[in-house]
């Protein structure tokens, strides 16, 4: 389903099946990073394993050869300003970040300073990834530098919160992660 910014069903339509991290962009996009259900599974929606969609359902974006290796698993997703940022695991080739330019298309990726991590927000170049404890309630925040070609881990710590963390707990919105804990929502600056 597709909501107007005051609540108001616009339309609905499938973007897939299994997607672990979806966002949406200040232009309205809609971005996704589907799981390995949802790109061998038979919807050809899904099946390139990150994808962007207008708010009508049309495909408007697609890898077409230009990460670094074949997606397996969507891990979270980020918005920066006029950029979409879609974290995700290949399998050998590790966990990725990929800055994707939507007026463009263009993208450039990054290996993860992180495996798989749950939440990721980024500002400029810095980041705060999260790593969830699983069904407890702490997370390992990990805060990041990019230095032109590489993340680099600057800081790592325990943050106790106050509501279990379950699996695809955080995403990012120019310069913040949105981390949920049980039912509480918590902010965190990148």
């Amino acid at each position: 389903m597709v909501f107007s910014a005051s609540g108001t069903p616009e339309g609905e339509f499938c973007i897939g099946d299994d997607i672990p991290a979806l966002v949406t962009d200040c232009h309205g996009g809609i971005w996704t990073a589907h799981g390995d259900e949802g790109i061998y599974g038979g919807h050809p929606e899904s099946a390139a394993g990150l994808a962007g969609w207008n708010t009508e359902g049309h495909a408007m974006w697609s890898p077409q050869g230009r990460l670094p290796d074949a997606p397996l698993e969507g891990c979270t997703a980020a918005t920066e300003g006029e950029r979409v940022w879609l974290v995700w695991f290949s399998g050998p080739g590790g966990t990725f970040l990929s800055r994707i330019t939507p007026s463009t298309g263009e993208v450039t990726s990054y290996p993860s300073p992180v495996p798989q991590p749950d939440g990721f927000a980024v500002r400029g170049n810095r980041a705060v990834l999260t790593v969830r404890d699983h069904n407890r309630r702490s997370v390992q925040l990990i805060r990041a530098e990019l230095d032109g070609t590489t993340w680099t881990v600057t800081s790592r710590r325990r943050l106790r919160v106050p509501g279990r963390v379950v699996l695809h707990c955080g995403q990012g919105r120019d310069g913040f992660l949105w981390l949920r804990t049980g039912n509480t929502w918590l902010r965190v600056e990148a």
